[in-house]
């Protein structure tokens, strides 16, 4: 079994080259989804991040306010490492827990989708990490269109995670996506071929 590590910063279709490479048959473990499964509301998770940040990151309909949240942490790095510690250790047991399901299935390419792969130094854990980058102005620009989100907020959340070139510096292989969908696509039908073969 192979074991893929793909992170990118916010904004640089991380996401969308996860769902190609699931396509192809990678079981994909989204870091993300699992962080937002362990916050749900009901979850010893939650009951911490209320009791270390206080009730005003609930919403109304009693789950948590991620934009809330994220204006809090990251502005504060000191913060933000308090959430990581209450967050990161559960991703940490559910992935794992998932890792176990995908061997047992003889799954052959397993993609872990990590954010902060580089920011934690995590690239040792993986035999290959796969970098999806773009130009800092198209994540922005792509997040303020997708998402909704104030351009200031999408700069400060790129400021809080690594920066291009060391990103760059850690990858096995980078995904151009600074281009269309379809672009996009090749470069993963490419990508997919190297890991397919990679993992004979």
């Amino acid at each position: 079994m192979l074991k893929v590590g793909l992170t990118g910063g916010i904004g640089s279709g991380k996401s969308a080259v996860s769902a190609e490479l699931s396509s192809y048959g990678a079981a994909v473990i989204d870091a993300d989804a699992i962080a937002r499964q362990v916050v749900e509301p009901g979850t010893p998770g939650l009951s911490e991040v209320v009791e270390e940040f206080g009730e005003r990151v609930l919403a109304e309909d009693g789950g948590l306010d991620r934009a809330v949240l994220g204006e809090i942490v990251f502005a504060d790095q000191e913060r933000l490492a308090r959430l990581n510690a209450i967050v990161h250790p559960r991703v940490g047991e559910r992935s794992g827990q998932l890792m176990e399901e995908a061997l047992a299935a003889d799954t052959k390419v397993v993609v872990y989708d990590v954010p902060l792969l580089v920011e934690n130094g995590l690239g040792s854990l993986y035999d290959v990490v796969v970098v999806v980058d773009a130009p800092d102005e198209v994540r922005v620009e792509r997040v303020a269109l997708n998402r909704g989100m104030p351009r200031e907020q999408v700069r400060a959340r790129i400021r809080a995670q690594a920066d291009r070139d060391t990103r760059l510096a850690a990858a096995d292989l980078v995904v151009d996506n600074s281009g269309s969908r379809d672009e996009l696509r090749a470069r993963v039908a490419e990508l997919w071929r190297e890991l397919s073969a990679r993992a004979q």
